[in-house]
């Protein structure tokens, strides 16, 4: 596997200069985060990224991500000319030697967190998902603004959108995904990108919104319908494995042959749907890191892996999830993980 790690670009305080200090550090995940949703990433803007980050002997092996405009995803008329866009970025990327394509179909909110510096019992802080919490949270309010957010939205605009998915149902969000998909994967093998969905984190509904990607008959149902190498899944640990009820092993061999990506990231279950984000070690969570990795080595996958998300140590001030210190730590704890594993 390819240990890689999420970069946020010039305004991230974790620099390519330490990134590149960490043991067997191969890849770079990124993405232009200053073009909005749906608009067409240029060729040159995508090169100067790969560029910059090839200065410091590392390789742009992943982009995470490219934004699905919410007119696909809410199944508008106006859907078609949004798809032609993003066909068009997956061109461009390809052009620019990337082929490997990490997004969502999450409605309007990525990732969502109760608490982003709750409290473990070693004094570090992370980040926490409270589901009672989240239920009393008005996301029209303002007061909860989480990385990778798109916050471009004004209340009006975020409202409008918010209404026009209280009359889409969880099977018509997947009908507009796999619609989404039809149209993309012929691009995508012409050009041999290899995309790969991130599933629901969390991986269920959240302020009345539906989710689709959320377990292993839904991540079945989708590789099915769109029965192509390039339509594949991107395999979180801690968003799978925030629910108890996924068995983490299944989805991948469900998955064999189609995760393109993997996010490595381990969590401890606090409660029924909460659950807070911990060290990577198994002795700190409730994901077995260690069973997870075996699996994907014994179905085959050799692609790029990350440490995903963790804890604030050692004062370190920064990008909630994203600082440098534990990323660092879980990166060799993966890294010793699968030396062992290859040593038999």
């Amino acid at each position: 596997m390819e240990m890689s790690f999420r970069w946020y670009g010039h305004e991230d305080p974790v620099t390519l200069e330490h990134i590149r200090q960490i043991p067997d550090m191969k890849g770079i995940v990124s993405a232009i985060y200053d073009i909005p949703a749906g608009e067409v990433w240029p060729v040159e803007k995508i090169k100067e990224l790969k560029q910059m980050i090839e200065k410091y002997e590392l390789k742009l092996n992943v982009i995470e991500s490219v934004p699905v405009h919410e007119d696909i995803k809410l199944g508008l008329d106006s859907r078609d000319k949004w798809i032609d866009n993003y066909k068009q970025t997956l061109r461009n990327l390809a052009e620019a030697g990337i082929h490997t394509v990490c997004y969502n179909f999450m409605p309007v909110f990525d990732w969502t967190r109760s608490q982003l510096d709750a409290t473990l019992p070693d004094g570090s802080n992370s980040l926490l998902y409270d589901e009672a919490k989240v239920k009393d949270l008005d996301p029209l309010s303002g007061e909860l603004a989480l990385p990778g957010w798109d916050l471009s939205y004004q209340t009006d605009d975020l409202r409008r959108i918010i209404d026009q998915y209280q009359s889409i149902s969880e099977q018509q969000l997947m009908d507009n995904l796999v619609y989404f998909l039809e149209q993309v994967i012929p691009v995508a093998e012409e050009e041999d990108v290899l995309l790969a969905i991130h599933p629901d984190d969390p991986p269920w509904p959240i302020f009345g919104l539906p989710r689709v990607v959320t377990n292993k008959e839904n991540v079945q149902y989708m590789l099915d319908k769109v029965d192509s190498k390039h339509n594949g899944i991107t395999f979180c640990t801690g968003s799978y494995g925030a629910n108890p009820a996924n068995d983490l092993l299944e989805i991948i061999e469900a998955a064999k042959g189609r995760i393109h990506f993997v996010h490595a990231r381990n969590v401890k279950w606090i409660g029924e749907l909460s659950f807070q984000e911990t060290s990577h070690s198994v002795n700190d969570g409730s994901i077995d890191m260690v069973a997870v990795l075996k699996k994907l080595r014994e179905i085959g996958f050799a692609g790029p892996i990350r440490p995903d998300h963790g804890r604030m140590i050692w004062g370190e001030v920064g990008r909630p999830g994203y600082g440098l210190y534990d990323r660092a730590l879980g990166a060799t704890y993966l890294n010793g993980i699968l030396d062992t594993l290859a040593r038999g």
